[in-house]
């Protein structure tokens, strides 16, 4: 991870708020043969005694969960809006171009959990995203058999994070009227950089 003190300084509430607003992430750990391995889940954020958590569920059988297994260090990536920089708007010009992005890497041990948990799990997972109450979605609404069914397919799991670093990359070692013009081209793009204008902004503080 790329890691200056220009990028690197946002406040702990700020990088877990983050979290929780990009919260399909990716887990990644190694093989029994070395090779690495990920998956990419929906997770949860659990802040125990200052202690941070991230739960989830993965498919068994599979060959992140048999790396899992064999190797507990796991890294869990959140990554969000992003979008290439053009140098045209330095001064002077003639510097490279770069790209402007938001990421978290969470480093951490990983412990399988029961089937009550995963239980608990699919239920608060469900309510996150579902959101509303009366849909029939949400998991009071089916039937026990069938979760039960379901849940012999899968396996929950709890990351402890022993490290969090991040990365809020905006430009924010430009002067305010660079960092003005590239919100502008990048207002005036495609989708994902409409949103990475908006991301930028945020980061910046910009009205």
């Amino acid at each position: 991870m790329y890691l200056t003190n220009h990028f690197s300084t946002a406040e702990q509430a700020d990088v877990l708020a983050f979290m929780q607003s990009n919260s399909f992430a990716t887990i990644c750990g190694v093989g029994i043969e070395g090779f690495p391995v990920a998956t990419h889940v929906p997770v949860m954020i659990n802040l125990r005694n200052n202690q941070l958590f991230l739960q989830a569920h993965i498919m068994r059988k599979q060959a992140h969960t048999i790396a899992f297994e064999h190797n507990d260090k796991v890294l869990a990536i959140f990554t969000g809006p992003h979008a290439y920089i053009s140098a045209q708007h330095y001064e002077p010009q003639n510097t490279a171009s770069t790209y402007n992005y938001s990421a978290v890497h969470a480093t951490g041990i990983i412990h399988f959990l029961g089937d009550a948990e995963l239980h608990e799990m699919l239920k608060n997972l469900t309510a996150k995203y579902e959101q509303n109450p009366s849909s029939p979605s949400q998991m009071e609404h089916m039937s026990e058999e069938y979760i039960q069914l379901n849940m012999k397919a899968i396996i929950a799991f709890e990351i402890e994070v022993t490290q969090l670093k991040h990365v809020f990359k905006w430009s924010q070692n430009k002067p305010s009227h660079i960092q003005a013009n590239i919100i502008q081209t990048l207002a005036e793009g495609n989708l994902e950089e409409k949103l990475a204008a908006v991301e930028m902004k945020k980061r910046l503080n910009i009205q």
